[in-house]
This record gives C-alpha cells, structure tokens and sequence, in this order.
C-alpha cells in the first residue's frame, strides 16, 4: 500500500469532515436545526448515509450522527508520509470523505451555491435512476466511467468523450483540474451534454463526485432489492456494486488530497481508478476485482485500461460510415439552427417501411438512393422521404416485421447528427450540418439498416436490401401500401388473447439488477419497462434460444380470474430463488407480479376511493396516497411483492386484462394530468368499449385533487364508477 496515496487520502478525509462540520453549522444558524434537508425528488433521504448507516437523514439536526461516525472512522492524521501494509485505513478514510461530501452537497440545496447551474446538473433523482437503469441491465449500457479532472486540451477531452460514448459507456463528470472541467471543455466544444447524450455533469467541485456514488448505491437499493439497516448490509451494497454496476474512475490530471480521499471511498465500492498522471500504483487485488489504482496511462489508452481493470466486455461494432456511431448519440438533438437536412414530422411526407420477402426476391446488400442525395439538395432543406427494407430469412416470420421495423427508430438515431423521431408514417429525421460536411449521404441511413438488421437478429434474417426514396412521386406511390401493412398488423396483434395461447414468455433481463425479480409477458400483458410485449419476447427466443427472453408453458390453470397457472408458478419458484412461490397476472390485490424498478407506471390502490392511482416515472408532484413517485418506487421495485401495489408499461393500462380479477379498467381514479393527455385517445377507445364515454373526464388529476379527501370529494361530485363497484379490499 503507497505511503503517499494513504497519507494524501486521510488528509483529504480530515479536510473534507471538517469542512461538512462547517457547512453544518452555517446551515443551522441560517435555517434553524428543525430545517429540512434533502435531495429533490428521492426515496432514499441522503443515499451515501442511508446506505451506510440506515440513517434516514430528514432535519439539519440529523446530520450530526452520521457526521460523528464519520469523524470515528478517521484514522489519525498524520504529520509525515506513513506506509500502510494493508488498505483498511484508506478505505475508512474514503467512507468518512464519502459521508462528509454527501452532507456538503445536500447542504447546498438549502444554503447555496445551487447544484443544479449552467451545464451542472446536481443530483439525479429517482425517475432518472429508473429510466437508466434498462439501459443497464439490458446491455445498452455497460457500466459507467466517472471521469474527474480535465484534460490538456479541449481536442484531448472531445476525443476521450467520444470514444466513451463509442463504447456505449455513461460518463459521470465532477471536479476540475486547476479550475477547468472536463465538461467545461466539451461545452466550450460545442458538444451536447446531459442524460440523453450519455454525458452527464454533476458538478464542478469535488465534492460533487458523491452523485456518481449515491447513483451507485441507490442501484443497489432499487434494483437490487437491498435494504439498508446495519453493517453486514451496507457490505451488501457494496458488494453488490462490485459485482454489478460496472464503474471506474478516470482520474485526469493532478491528484490532490481531496480527490485521493474520494477515490478512496471509490475504491469501497469496487471502482478501480486510472490516471493519465504519474501517481502510486495499488495493483494487488482484493477490494477491487483486479488492480485499485493503474497510473500513467496516456489518454489515447485510458478508456481501453479502465475497461481492462474493471473487466467489463464490450463489443464495438464499426460501420462504414463517416460519422461516430453509438447508443451514446441517440439522444441528441439537433436543433434548427444547426440542420443539414430534414424530412417527415409536419414538414413532408415521410414512413419507414419493413417487408418479408423470399429468399431470392432479396438482394443482400444492395442500398440504392432513387432521387437527390443529399449532397444535391440545398443547406437546411426539407424534402419527401420513403425507406423502404426488404427482407428474408429462413427463419424470418411475417409477425416479426413490426418487430424489426420498430428498431429503425434506434438504429438511425445512433449515429452522430441523425435524429429520428417517431415510426412509421409518422417519423421525423433531420440530419446535421456537421454530419453533413463529414460526408454522410442519405444512402449511410441504408447502410446502418443493413449492417445492424443482420448483427442484431442474425438467427432470422439472412438478407437485407434498402431502397431510399426521395421524390414525391415515388413516396407517395408507396405509401399506401405502407400505411395498409400498419394497419394489418396492428389488428393482428389487437386480436391476440391470453387464453389464446398455451405460451407466455418470461424476461430476465433485469435479473442483473434485480436477481428476484421476473417478468411474465402475455398477448395482454407486456413487460413493466414497456419497451417487451409478447411478439417482442417470441423474436427475442427464435434470434437467441439461450437468451432472456424464454417460453413458458403456462401448464393447469389454477385460477382463470386472477391470472394463475402451474406452469408460470414453477418458473416463478425457480427464477426468484425459491423467495416466491406464485403470482397473478390479473391482480394487484393477491399475489401481484414483481417489479424490479424499470417500471413506467406505478399503480397503487386508494382506499379511500375504491379505486387506483397511476403515476408515470417522472412524475415529482405528490399523489393522492401521500407519497411520490420516488417514495413509491422505493416500496414496489426490487424484485418485491407488495399487494395493493404494482408495477406496469403504460400501454397495459387499457388492456382488457389490466388488473381484470380487481375491477378492471374503471377502478382508475387519479392519474397525473400529463399521462392524461398522453394516453387520452386510448382511454376514450377502452371507455367506449366499456360503455364509460365520458370516463376519462371522470379520472382526476393534480389539478383538482392531491389529498384523499380532495379525491373523494371530486369523484362524488362527477359520479366515477368505482364508487359503486365492489370494494377491492
């Protein structure tokens, strides 16, 4: 163990204490002891405590007991260089600087200066950790590099970020490196930063490393089902970081005290660090899964060591096109100023278009652009646009065209300066003047759509030919074929029932987050995350039998009303390690399915009312069951069963099966405004159905009711159904 590392770590431990002692105390005598104190929008009170200690902070006053365990687990401070045989020092001083960073950034959202400013974003909620996490349990992420410091050059910086971004990994930023960020310096470059973009900035001191850590140890605590309470479960936490959240440090530029004692409280975790600086090397393993600390590294190197110390696998597929290209570049936009091209949206007639054909109606490979490229057409212009893909498998099914035709959507979108928006004849692309200038031709969008259908579903698809058409006549020849194919489908998967089938199919994709957890997907049910429905887990089989997605034999129906059935019950035994036994599809009230957190809805039942609730992730409002969505989630997600409360994908909320054994559709009472008015067209259709036409004016909303009683009083006065139906409890 290096002297110098532990020295500057238990210094940088002692200045980081006293400084929240400090900050502390400034904050009671500004707001008084009985103040509030809090991240916005969590379940988890101050996570890093939380997680550590089962301390859950809510009043300035309470940050004294984990502020007084943070000063017990200071090793002495010492007056020379000493050399420690053994990290244990270290690693207590790295908690005691995590603790001490967690109280000085959530003090700042009471007495300044505001996290959230500019280009920093301060403390992500519980609704992006949701919304993150399919990305990481279903691969698109890999894991997430925490990236402190800056580099010598803003050219130096775009060039690590982008092959980041490549390479499909998150970028959490903190700290600077004498007063430049390396966020600074992508923002100076003009590159998009934020959630979206894979590039996410916390802050600029330090101390604002803690958000990347919290982020960590919530996932554990959401995804994985961990409670937090004593020491033998913050191990677990740790632990649990160590095998399954894929993270490492990049330290950029010079160490100091403050950034040694905080890749201590890293390394806890089992984040390895790797700097571009000459700083001591901790090689030997054992807190981390390989090395803790590998230095020197040149910044053409340091992403490819980093992925090599913490063992992640990564496959990086190179397409022959001009521009980047990676998950990472889905999320950006470009905006008006900056548009090379465009088409479809409200400006021109534009659709995507997937067929099958047989095997010798399909050229592989060949792409043809009929009409202007794009190098003829002129900066910022608009023009009619058709893609048109065909084709042919073996093994390839006529259902399975929606299926492939849907990831269009995120095939273009990851290549940088392609923006797609929306599917079908209702898509809208606009491509950049900088991939434009690069060399980007319309027939690169073919290219993409060859090379990622045959990587992505190569046990079905055996050939791919893409036709481009870009005049008017020729877009609006095809488009009613298109436009019938749409419709044909739709109905084809609108007919499908439960009691249809003898096959469901499970998805555990998220058991690598949520090791109990398993979703059971039927015609009438889709998965929770919203993105799985029943056709998408038979594709998923027949391109990959040893894959996430399985059949499950749904076996002798035990109970037809709930939902229950032996088969699904002795996968369920299996899956969740025997800590669950069955459950029911169609019920929330007796044995409802898990949720492992990537949920887009909550549904909770509201007693008061005799009905149920819906909020969307995203949601920071309160609801009428005296939590929000965060605090919600906090009780539903990892891998839980928790009658009265369930996890769902939106589009389940108007299936005839949504929570059918319990009233059904005509038990939702509350939802917030913004769903709403998403889903108001298929809450008329399922109402009519229902004979309820005027059912969705019945629903309430944040606007007229955030208390049960608010709820009740509105629900009597519109006279909502669920008032007379028989009582779910």
């Amino acid at each position: 163990m290096s002297k110098i590392i532990a020295t500057a770590a238990i210094r940088g431990a002692h200045k980081y204490v006293r400084e929240a002692e400090e900050k502390l105390k400034e904050a009671i005598a500004q707001k008084g002891e009985n103040c509030k104190v809090e991240y916005p929008n969590t379940a988890y009170y101050l996570p890093i405590i939380l997680a550590f200690f089962g301390l859950k902070v809510q009043y300035l006053k309470d940050l004294w007991d984990p502020l007084d365990r943070a000063k017990k687990l200071l090793p002495p401070l010492p007056s020379e260089s000493v050399w420690l045989p053994y990290l244990g020092p270290t690693l207590d001083a790295g908690i005691a600087t995590l603790v001490a960073e967690e109280i000085i950034e959530s003090l700042k959202y009471l007495i300044g200066p505001n996290p959230v400013s500019g280009i920093w974003l301060g403390f992500a909620d519980d609704s992006i950790l949701r919304e993150q996490g399919i990305k990481l349990v279903d691969g698109r992420m890999p894991g997430f590099a925490a990236c402190v410091g800056a580099c010598p050059t803003n050219e130096e910086a775009v060039k690590l970020i982008r092959e980041l971004q490549e390479k499909k990994i998150l970028v959490f930023i903190a700290s600077n490196t004498n007063g430049k960020s390396i966020a600074e310096q992508l923002d100076e470059e003009g590159i998009q930063l934020g959630w979206d973009t894979y590039i996410v900035p916390f802050g600029k001191d330090t101390s604002a490393s803690i958000y990347a850590l919290n982020f960590a140890a919530r996932s554990a605590m959401t995804f994985g089902g961990l409670q937090p309470g004593n020491l033998q479960q913050a191990r677990e936490i740790l632990l649990y970081n160590k095998k399954r959240v894929n993270a490492f440090v990049l330290a950029l530029g010079t160490v100091d005290d403050e950034k040694y004692a905080t890749a201590a409280g890293a390394i806890n975790f089992g984040f390895p660090v790797i700097a571009d600086t000459d700083i001591p090397q901790i090689l030997p393993t054992g807190v981390c899964t390989y090395e803790h600390v590998v230095s020197k590294i040149p910044l053409s190197d340091i992403v490819a060591k980093g992925i090599e110390v913490r063992g992640l696998k990564i496959k990086v597929e190179k397409l022959p096109i001009p521009v980047s290209y990676g998950p990472a570049f889905e999320g950006e936009r470009v905006r008006k100023e900056h548009i090379g091209v465009e088409f479809g949206g409200k400006y021109s007639k534009a659709y995507e278009y997937l067929k099958m054909r047989d095997m010798d109606e399909v050229q592989d490979g060949k792409i043809e652009v009929i009409g202007p490229e794009i190098d003829e057409i002129a900066d910022a212009g608009v023009l009619p646009f058709g893609i048109f893909v065909e084709v042919a498998g073996r093994k390839m099914q006529k259902e399975f065209e929606s299926i492939l035709e849907r990831r269009f959507h995120t095939f273009l979108s990851e290549a940088l300066g392609v923006m797609h928006i929306g599917q079908r004849d209702l898509m809208w692309v606009r491509i950049s003047k900088d991939t434009r200038k690069a060399g980007f031709k319309f027939k690169h969008l073919g290219v993409i759509l060859h090379a990622k259908l045959l990587s992505e579903f190569p046990a079905i698809i055996d050939k791919v030919q893409v036709t481009l058409y870009t005049k008017q006549e020729d877009v609006d020849k095809m488009m009613p074929e298109a436009q019938a194919a749409y419709k044909e489908r739709d109905e084809r998967i609108g007919g499908m029932k439960d009691e249809d089938i003898d096959i469901f199919y499970s998805c555990a994709l998220c058991q690598s987050y949520a090791p109990d957890h398993l979703c059971i997907i039927t015609p009438e049910r889709l998965g929770l995350c919203g993105a799985y429905s029943w056709l998408d887990g038979k594709a998923a089989y027949e391109i990959n039998p040893a894959g996430a997605n399985q059949p499950v034999a749904k076996g002798e129906t035990i109970n037809s009303k709930t939902g229950e059935w032996k088969g699904v019950n002795e996968l369920i035994a299996a899956k969740s390690h025997g800590k669950l036994e069955h459950f029911s599809a169609y019920s929330m009230i007796e044995s409802p399915m898990t949720s492992c957190g990537c949920f887009e809805c909550i549904v909770g039942v509201v007693p008061e009312a005799n009905g149920v609730m819906v909020v969307q992730r995203g949601y920071g409002g309160m609801t009428p069951a005296g939590m929000t969505f965060s605090t919600l989630a906090g009780t539903v997600g990892g891998g839980l069963q928790t009658p009265g409360f369930i996890g769902v994908g939106r589009m389940y909320l108007t299936s005839k099966k949504f929570i059918s054994a319990d009233g059904g559709f005509l038990r939702i009472v509350w939802m917030p405004k913004e769903l709403k008015e998403a889903l108001a067209e298929r809450f008329k259709k399922r109402a009519e159905e229902l004979g309820a036409s005027d059912f969705l004016e019945k629903i309430a909303d944040e606007t007229t009711a955030t208390t049960p009683e608010e709820l009740l009083a509105f629900l009597q006065k519109v006279n909502h159904p669920a008032l007379t139906m028989p009582s779910m409890l």
